[in-house]
């Protein structure tokens, strides 16, 4: 697959389908690559990249800091994640695109609308993340890497994601930056020879800013209150992906459609039908 280097951060990226361009932030938490739309929980039953590619040009990527692209440590904000987005869709001579997001995307996807508005067409948000359990999850699992740093230095992160290989989500030991340890030498290696207590705080900050409210994180509702963009809000119902949290972006985005479809009731066919019509209303608006 080709790579495109934004901000000095290699993106890997697949360009599949034709029709009006449809960024897509993938879901999977902190391993969102291409393959979880296809593998992942929900996405492998609704199946959305056998459907969307036939009349829209998906634009899929591995997060930065997942799969096979790169990463810095730095205290990454959803800014960054916006970034990464804005910086393929310029690399590709895209000016505007719809912009989707699933799971942890949605979050994603949201800070792109607030920040580049004239660049969103359209907001489809597919089981967004959040609520009270979520937030807690994810602090927890930033303090049992920053445990693991403190009893066992940095040396031996490298060492522990060389022998297992698991992203962050499954493995919290491993760090933010696992993915890219493991396909990196150059990066593992300057990893390793970083100041410790420097790391702590960046860590620390990272998860404090990312993961800082009980709603769906991303975004600030009165940025979100202010936009005019057309949005689908697909609920969750589960710990990660509370239903709290779509209602609550539902509440926020002024033009928000909210698909009241309970989650046994979103099946592939029903799926794909109702986010083809919702991007079809707006790619001809």
């Amino acid at each position: 697959m080709p790579t495109a280097t934004i901000d000095g951060i290699a993106t890997r990226y697949e360009v599949i389908g034709s029709g009006p361009p449809l960024l897509m932030y993938a879901p999977g938490g902190f391993n969102a690559i291409i393959d979880t739309w296809r593998t992942q929980g929900v996405y492998a039953k609704i199946k959305l990249l056998d459907h969307l590619p036939k009349k829209y040009t998906c634009i899929v990527f591995d997060r930065r800091e997942c799969g096979q692209s790169g990463g810095r440590v730095e205290r990454v904000t959803w800014a960054d994640f916006v970034a990464q987005g804005k910086g393929l869709l310029d690399h590709l001579g895209i000016e505007r695109a719809h912009i989707m997001g699933g799971c942890m995307g949605v979050s994603c996807a949201a800070a792109f609308g607030v920040i580049h508005p004239k660049t969103t067409i359209s907001l489809l948000l597919y089981w967004p993340v959040g609520g009270a359990k979520y937030r807690i999850s994810s602090h927890q699992r930033f303090a049992e890497h920053l445990a693991f740093v403190h009893q066992n230095g940095l040396g031996a992160v490298v060492d522990l994601v060389a022998k297992d290989g698991k992203p962050f989500g499954v493995d919290p030991r491993g760090g933010p930056w696992a993915s890219v340890l493991k396909h990196d030498p150059a990066f593992a290696e300057s990893y390793a020879k970083q100041n410790v207590d420097a790391y702590k705080t960046v860590v620390v900050g990272m998860g404090r800013t990312l993961f800082d409210r009980d709603s769906a994180p991303g975004a600030e509702p009165e940025d979100l209150l202010r936009l005019d963009i057309p949005a689908l809000i697909v609920p969750g119902r589960d710990v990660a992906h509370a239903t709290s949290a779509a209602r609550y972006l539902e509440e926020c985005l002024p033009r928000a459609e909210y698909w009241d479809v309970p989650v046994d009731g979103q099946t592939e066919e029903k799926t794909s039908a109702r986010v083809l019509e919702f991007l079809d209303k707006q790619s001809a608006a």
